[in-house]
């Protein structure tokens, strides 16, 4: 059924497209943007998926990581363009957390007891706390003065060529074990589409996204002002939260049919692809457009480092209960409050 529902909502993306060249508002563009961002979303994961099936897992991992993330990319290169970066920093740090507590919590409450693999997830939660301390090193200057000065862009590239590093020698095993659990997971669903198909679709999908993550930023501003939001709390949940939106309800499904430990994996893994993969790429790629630095703000690193030490906490044991994700969700309701409260940075 919500496979189907999905199949039907990819309408979304053309007609946004539609209505942007017939001169529809921004409110209604960014509504409808971001509705239309979810199944393109999942549709990018379905056909990476699909293809992970011909190019082994090694491949396929490295598909799953590049292309699953391809919406926030996209966002970001988009909103870096338009010269906003607080919306660029927002949006990443917001996917983080939204993983760690959001997709997670969900996860557990509807997954119920049982265990997880308790060394994969500590990984994953150790890739985002070094991240959280390497990001101090460019944001603790960013808090007086110019946040998007140059000497900070260019601080931000060693650090972000070091996080990529790090993130390929210690996940790459990871990648590998979790596409074949999700192909063992899907084993009984036949060989899935040709590669050629799989190829064809996810390029299409990420060309279809380019068009709505572009008119989804345009119409941010104009949002955010009418809808008495500050720029930088609608990046950090709303944008965030839709770019995630397919990958946080497969998450979700997993869980509810009983497959725990890699409902976890997912939420886990996909914070630490964030923050040590993401981030730093979109660092470096903004050099082809505006340097960005990673000027993080006092509350994104709080909210960071906060959700890790939390989530650890949480999970030490290796076990899950409904009442540790409901406690999870609950955190990420505390972090989307105090991201509403801060606002914008202060000029």
């Amino acid at each position: 059924m919500i496979r189907k529902i999905l199949y039907g909502l990819l309408g979304l993306g053309p007609l946004v497209v539609v209505l942007d060249r017939a001169g529809a508002g921004d409110m209604t563009l960014f509504v409808a943007a971001a509705a239309a961002l979810i199944p393109l979303a999942w549709l990018i994961g379905e056909a990476t998926d699909h293809a992970a099936y011909h190019t082994g897992p090694g491949i396929g991992g490295f598909l799953n990581a590049t292309f699953g993330n391809a919406p926030e990319l996209i966002i970001a290169l988009f909103a870096i363009s338009n010269g906003l970066t607080e919306v660029v920093r927002g949006s990443l740090t917001g996917s983080v957390v939204g993983n760690l507590l959001l997709v997670l919590g969900f996860s557990l409450a509807f997954g119920g007891s049982g265990a997880i693999d308790r060394e994969s997830s500590l990984t994953s939660l150790g890739l985002v706390a070094v991240a959280t301390v390497v990001f101090l090193i460019p944001a603790i200057p960013s808090w007086t003065g110019d946040p998007d000065r140059e000497s900070l862009a260019v601080l931000s590239v060693p650090i972000s060529i070091v996080l990529l590093i790090g993130y390929v020698a210690t996940t790459w095993y990871s990648l590998r074990r979790h596409h074949q659990l999700q192909a063992g997971a899907r084993a009984g669903e036949g060989s899935g589409w040709s590669l050629p198909v799989s190829l064809i679709v996810l390029a299409a999908a990420t060309a279809i996204t380019a068009f709505v993550a572009e008119i989804l930023v345009h119409s941010l501003e104009t949002f955010a002002e009418r809808a008495h939001l500050s720029d930088f709390f609608v990046a950090a949940v709303i944008v965030a939260i839709v770019g995630n939106a397919a990958e946080h309800g497969g998450a979700v499904v997993v869980a509810y049919r009983g497959q725990l430990k890699l409902a976890a994996e997912i939420a886990l893994a996909s914070s630490a692809q964030v923050a040590v993969f993401l981030i730093p790429a979109v660092a470096l790629l903004s050099w082809a457009i505006e340097p960005l630095a990673l000027s993080f703000r006092p509350v994104e690193l709080l909210a960071l480092g906060g959700s890790t030490v939390f989530v650890t906490a949480l999970l030490w044991d290796g076990r899950s209960t409904r009442a540790r994700g409901i406690a999870l969700v609950a955190g990420y309701v505390v972090v989307a409050l105090a991201l509403f409260l801060v606002g914008a940075r202060n000029p």
